[in-house]
């Protein structure tokens, strides 16, 4: 075969958990838990030493953010308002562990849609959020499970992370150092929310995702042309974690939040729109692309308004459902997986020329663009 060095995705895979969290359980869960934190804390509210909690309502959930439910692999735990985190079994070093489960149910449905042998792939690439653990690697784990023989690692750049992961794999194919990259994002996210916070509680959900990118050589007849690739980071505390994973309780009485995800909403908002906006119109110039000219946009699903305005300013007009679809509602924010959900179960329609443009933003701040063109 004689490769081209000419990078494609040939194919995508998702894992979405059985268990969905909606918004009336999550507003019920959270405000028995005010009211139980308001009651303990009943004199001191009284005597003004300390601020009482305020409920959350469906309303101001979906106002707020667009969600509606969201999937989770520990459902009980996240509701049981003595613990509001998830929890499941300790696994021995012997066992495969969750992160890598999830990430292995991904690449494997992202392998058999293209008929793809694990033997053919070089490389996989742990792209998320955050990991499990700092080592063995993920990506390394999930490499063994599939039986790959080559190389992976682990990269973080929050919700960046898997258009990164992307634009990596796209590198190693220019360059002839891999032939097929497997890209995949096992976001646990529900490990690092707060969930008794009244701002936050309701934003993310757990998923995992896979992309395979390949040298055009070997891709199927039906796959996804990448034009071109544009990464940015900007350093921001407007969206924060100063702990980690999974490896530690959130207690009730805890007088460090912070320790935990955190952001400044509005400051995200105001601040992100704009240079994801013009960095995604001066790379369409760039790539000699009319953005206007652009069949669908698979944003970043954090925010519906953030996500209106960004197609908006790209596409010239009020983008439909079509245009830029929309996964937010029922996964919630899945950090560096949800573009990549968007694009999985939002391209089928689109015909051979049709381009379109996977983005994704967050935490950095960072920002990925990949643009692409369906080849059938």
């Amino acid at each position: 075969m004689e490769y081209t060095n000419h990078p494609v995705i040939s194919a995508t895979g998702l894992f979405t958990p059985r268990e969905t969290i909606t918004n009336a359980e999550l507003v019920e869960s959270y405000n028995n838990y005010v009211e139980r934190y308001n009651d303990r804390h009943s004199d001191a509210i009284s005597q003004g030493e300390a601020e009482p909690l305020q409920p959350s309502s469906v309303e101001f959930i979906e106002k707020a953010s667009g969600i509606k439910a969201r999937h989770v692999i520990s459902k009980a735990s996240v509701l049981d308002t003595e613990t509001m985190a998830p929890r499941w079994p300790e696994r021995g070093d012997d066992e495969l562990s969750i992160m890598a489960e999830i990430g292995v149910a991904a690449a494997r449905d992202a392998l058999a849609a293209v008929g793809r042998d694990p033997a053919d792939v070089d490389a996989v690439l742990c792209a998320a959020s955050n990991m499990q653990r700092p080592y063995p690697a993920m990506a390394i784990e999930i490499q063994q499970a599939l039986g790959i023989d080559g190389f992976g690692f682990d990269m973080n750049v929050a919700c960046s992370s898997a258009t990164f992961g992307i634009q990596t794999a796209a590198d190693y194919i220019r360059a002839g150092n891999a032939r097929s990259v497997l890209v995949v994002s096992p976001e646990i996210t529900s490990g690092h929310l707060n969930w008794r916070d009244r701002d936050s509680h309701f934003i993310f959900g757990d998923v995992a995702t896979a992309v395979l990118v390949e040298d055009s050589a070997m891709a199927p007849r039906e796959h996804w042309e990448i034009l071109g690739t544009k990464l940015k980071t900007v350093f921001s505390n407007n969206i924060r974690n100063n702990f980690g994973f999974l490896n530690r309780a959130h207690p009730e009485t805890s007088d460090a939040p912070d320790k935990l995800f955190v952001q400044e909403g509005r400051k995200v908002f105001k601040e992100v729109v704009p240079m994801v906006s013009a960095m995604i119109l001066e790379e369409a110039e760039k790539l000699l692309i009319d953005p206007q000219s652009l069949d669908r946009l698979w944003l970043h699903q954090a925010n519906a308004g953030m996500n209106r305005l960004i197609a908006q300013r790209v596409l010239g007009h009020e983008a439909s459902a079509t245009e830029s679809p929309t996964v937010l509602d029922t996964y919630g924010n899945t950090s560096s997986a949800g573009s990549i959900i968007a694009f999985h179960l939002h391209r089928s329609d689109l015909l051979a020329g049709d381009a379109g443009l996977i983005c994704s933003f967050g935490a950095g701040y960072s920002v990925g663009a990949v643009f692409v063109r369906k080849v059938a």
